[in-house]
């Protein structure tokens, strides 16, 4: 649609914009460490909304939510926007049981090794980092493919410009600089999403008729009592619970809230108004169905708008992902930088505040590279997210569970994730294989170490002292 040369300009050019607000912003901020990783009490609940609502809305809602529509109809729609919205009222309680129990808290792992001990610490570590790689790295090729739509850039290109540009302002300027930039991210990306429905809604002459060739083609995508779909919706739905319970962006913005009243209303209106956004989406793949049923289900929703788009939305369609990528990017590189830090500190306890920022800007950089490479062979990660989501559900039960039960022992949650891991996996399918017992993977994985947990807490002595996670300090506090 465009050229290589003028699509690279305008790459570069809004990739920069953003950069450099988040740099500015930053440099006026002169935050500590403490505020690098988690600005404590800091923000609104308008402000909490903002920025999670911004990093809810990655790249991946161009393309996603539509693909999945082609195959799983309405059901898988409403599984996904219900799912999506799932995390953010769950965290309610579990964000409140958190600010209560560890007032000076910082990252969910923190929160795991002083409650279970280092087995399972590393094993939720090595479950989180996991997934947020996955989520970096679908942004970041689902922004790259995006672009060889508009011209043929070379994957790694697109990659290294939007990777490189985020890693700038946010690894310089930390949570605080990817809140601020989550606000000015939402101004962009909300005209332009309106634009795209109003070009959506013309490609294909309204609802009326859309509907009437699925009923002609496809009747059983507009069913709700379709088995697939309803299988689908609910994969859906646990799948991004449970993942979104360990994305450590959304703990950083727990306590980034300068309430529990601020933190509660930010979390509950981000849910509910991320939901009309996916399932909208959703509804690009019913018509892709409908009108160019033999084209490309993974670009659905660009094949229905296509032929409608002039050419000055097709440039805007390159902020529109910008926007989209970063404000999901930058909370996963800001959740990753804070978990180094913080576990920098445990480790390395000598070193000053300076030095802790220094180190996790530089390690950042350095995991960084994978995803890059990652994302320039343009490999699908569905498998991998998928394997992630599975590894989520194993741990959620019994992490959770520890936030209300003294009873339950380190050894009772190590335990009881391996079980789930071992007897989800069994269930999972192979790379190759069909996806045919996915929904039953994720419900094994998460009920047997519910059930696990549950039976040898019964069977232990154990009783924790929740007053030991009162006494986890701020991160200068613990320099001081």
């Amino acid at each position: 649609m465009l050229s290589e040369v003028s699509t690279l300009a305008w790459l570069i050019g809004f990739s920069a914009i953003f950069a450099l607000a988040g740099v500015a912003y930053a440099r006026r901020a002169n935050d500590s460490l403490e505020d690098y990783i988690v600005a404590r009490n800091s923000q609104s609940a308008f402000a909490t909304v903002l920025t999670l609502l911004a990093s809810s809305l990655g790249a991946w809602i161009l393309f996603s939510p539509a693909q999945a529509a082609t195959w799983g109809g309405l059901g898988a729609v409403i599984g996904y926007a219900i799912g999506s919205m799932s995390p953010r009222l769950a965290m309610i309680p579990l964000g409140q049981r958190m600010r209560d129990l560890v007032p000076q808290g910082h990252t969910l792992t923190e929160y795991v090794i002083h409650r279970f001990g280092k087995p399972m610490y590393l094993l939720t570590l090595l479950i989180m980092m996991f997934y947020m790689f996955i989520s970096l790295t679908a942004e970041i090729t689902a922004m790259a493919k995006l672009v060889t739509l508009i011209a043929p850039i070379p994957l790694g290109v697109t990659a290294a410009v939007v990777l490189g540009a985020t890693l700038i302002y946010t690894s310089y300027g930390g949570l605080r600089a990817s809140i601020f930039t989550d606000k000015v991210q939402m101004l962009v990306m909300l005209p332009l999403l309106f634009l795209l429905l109003i070009f959506g809604w013309n490609a294909v002459g309204g609802a009326a008729p859309t509907i009437e060739r699925l009923q002609q083609n496809a009747p059983q995508l507009l069913d709700l009592s379709n088995a697939v779909g309803i299988k689908a919706g609910i994969t859906f739905f646990v799948a991004i619970l449970l993942t979104g319970l360990f994305h450590q962006g959304n703990w950083q913005r727990i306590y980034a809230a300068q309430s529990d009243k601020a933190m509660r209303n930010g979390f509950l209106i981000s849910g509910l108004l991320v939901v009309p956004f996916i399932f909208i989406m959703g509804l690009f793949g019913l018509a892709f169905v409908a009108w160019t049923p033999d084209g490309d289900s993974s670009v659905a929703l660009f094949s229905v708008l296509a032929p409608s788009l002039p050419i000055w939305f097709v440039v805007l369609l390159i902020p529109l992902g910008l926007a989209l990528v970063m404000s999901s990017a930058d909370t996963a590189i800001s959740a990753v930088t804070s978990i180094i830090a913080v576990d920098a500190r445990r480790i390395m306890p000598q070193l000053s505040s300076a030095q802790l920022m220094r180190l996790s800007r530089w390690l950042v950089w350095g995991l960084a590279i994978p995803v890059w490479y990652t994302s320039a062979k343009g490999l699908s990660v569905l498998y991998l997210f998928l394997l992630a989501d599975l590894l989520c559900s194993a741990a959620a039960f019994p992490v959770f569970y520890g936030l209300y039960s003294r009873r339950i022992s380190g050894t009772h949650a190590t335990i009881s994730t391996i079980a789930g891991l071992v007897t989800g996996l069994y269930l999972f399918p192979t790379p190759t294989g069909p996806m045919t017992y996915l929904l039953e993977s994720f419900l094994v994985a998460a009920f047997v170490p519910a059930a696990l947990c549950l039976l040898l807490e019964r069977l232990g002595r154990h009783q924790f002292d929740f007053g030991q996670l009162a006494k986890i300090k701020g991160i200068d506090q613990q320099i001081s």
